[in-house]
């Protein structure tokens, strides 16, 4: 869980639910909201003022959307944490966030618990993908076509199929008995033969060329 207090940031154009977002938030253990916006441009004309550590950014918005801001954040300052607040119907833009570097999505009409989970799960190195989404990704992801197959051990294979299912690091650890060293080594062994970067787009790796179903990609309910 979260230990210490994380600076979030909120870039979102409806004013009501970016005030309920803020009093959610800060009713949370060890989460500070640090700055708002109603639309990109603002956000990447105040966001290293602030130096969140996560950001909540929404899709449409006027002057400059969410995909304008975070592919210009992220030129801005590299590995910037942002988590995508959607509605069903932008799936349309959800790829192209992904493939831009973002470290989750959500819909705007996720639980509380759920927010809180992915949080922690983003501030912890980890990614999180709403349940809810995963068909939608996972139905574009198909569409492109694919390279010849890396070859991969059982071990690899096992930490993949945990990897898709958002557990971290700990408790792919607990689940397969071994040391957390030994899992960083399987993942870093996955990123080297997939040449992906890091972990999402070793998930969209897995789920373009079908090497997990959607069962794969759900999250605990919480």
């Amino acid at each position: 869980m979260i230990k210490e207090q994380l600076k979030v940031y909120i870039v979102e154009d409806h004013a009501i639910f970016r005030e309920g977002l803020k009093r959610v938030l800060e009713g949370m253990n060890n989460i500070h909201v640090v700055g708002e916006a109603e639309n990109g441009e603002i956000f990447l004309n105040t966001f290293l003022a602030v130096d969140p550590d996560i950001v909540l950014m929404d899709i449409k918005m006027p002057v400059c959307d969410g995909l304008q801001a975070t592919e210009r954040a992220l030129k801005i300052r590299p590995g910037l944490k942002i988590i995508v607040l959607s509605m069903f119907g932008e799936e349309e833009y959800l790829y192209s966030m992904v493939m831009l570097g973002i470290q989750g999505f959500l819909l705007k009409t996720t639980s509380m618990a759920n927010l809180e989970r992915a949080i922690d799960m983003v501030a912890n190195g980890h990614q999180y993908f709403s349940p809810e989404l995963n068909g939608l990704l996972a139905n574009r992801l198909r569409q492109i076509s694919t390279k010849e197959l890396p070859q991969f051990t059982k071990k690899e294979n096992e930490v993949l199929h945990l990897l898709c299912k958002g557990l971290t690091t700990d408790e792919i650890a607990d689940k397969m008995f071994i040391s957390k060293r030994t899992v960083e080594g399987y993942r870093a062994k996955l990123l080297q033969k997939t040449a992906m970067t890091n972990t999402i787009n070793l998930v969209i790796f897995a789920i373009r060329n079908k090497l997990v179903s959607l069962e794969d990609l759900q999250y605990p309910q919480v």
